[in-house]
């Protein structure tokens, strides 16, 4: 009922990671007839996937999504192999979740990116077979339960693009705010940025490049917790506004 080049088609977008349903609807061809195809026939294997992994594509790219993805990244296992890069940006920030996307696309050229909506925020997706080359840290576990370093390969990439890194650990676990305070009588409002994370060597990370770029930096503690990594000094904040900035 359906020619060679239908089916190969159908298999193709399934091998991209699509749902039976998805594609079903897509085609109009039945689940039943998907599954069985998918058993009987190998589907195409995808072109960027069969060559090793030769590094990201973009290196400024990479490092911005090695900050999001060490503050609010995955990586999970495909069924029929491969992975999924998920990055979880909240809804408040349609910005961020552009950038987002638009740094996986540079660093993968050849991986689709899909946003997938959850309760209160979006997963930035992406398949493919290289993410947990491109990000070794994965591993099972919390961040924060684990050790987390970089590799000599990453460490370069951050030395050369340090602000891209900053960039991306604060539009994930950071933000800018604006505290104030009362002296005589008048009010007085002053911008701050903070960085916040579980994991003593992602806080880490942050500090040691932040030193690297002349940002000083203090640690406040909730309780007996060091989460927070603050920045207030108006000179180190000026730095920040001119390389990072607020999200958005």
């Amino acid at each position: 009922m359906y020619d060679i080049a239908t089916r190969k088609r159908a298999l193709a977008l399934l091998d991209d990671g699509r749902s039976l349903n998805s594609v079903s609807k897509e085609t109009g061809i039945s689940r039943a007839a998907l599954r069985s195809w998918r058993t009987r026939i190998q589907p195409l294997p995808r072109l960027n996937q069969s060559a090793p992994c030769s590094g990201p594509a973009d290196e400024t790219a990479y490092a911005y999504l090695l900050g999001l993805y060490l503050g609010d990244g995955c990586i999970s296992d495909h069924p029929r192999g491969g992975h999924h890069l998920r990055i979880f940006c909240d809804n408040a920030w349609p910005g961020l979740i552009q950038q987002c996307r638009a740094a996986i696309l540079a660093v993968r050229p050849t991986d689709k990116v899909y946003v997938l909506q959850r309760e209160g925020c979006v997963a930035v997706t992406s398949y493919g077979r290289h993410w947990t080359c491109l990000f070794p840290q994965h591993a099972p576990g919390k961040k924060h339960d684990r050790q987390i370093a970089l590799e000599p390969w990453q460490q370069e990439i951050v030395d050369a693009h340090p602000w891209e890194f900053i960039r991306g650990l604060i539009h994930s676990d950071g933000c800018r705010i604006t505290n104030w305070t009362v002296r005589n009588g008048k009010r007085y409002e002053y911008p701050r940025y903070f960085f916040t994370n579980k994991s003593d060597d992602i806080r880490r990370l942050c500090t040691d490049t932040l030193a690297k770029v002349g940002v000083q930096w203090t640690v406040l503690a909730r309780g007996s917790d060091p989460f927070n990594v603050s920045i207030a000094r108006k000179e180190s904040v000026a730095l920040m506004d001119a390389h990072v900035g607020p999200k958005y």
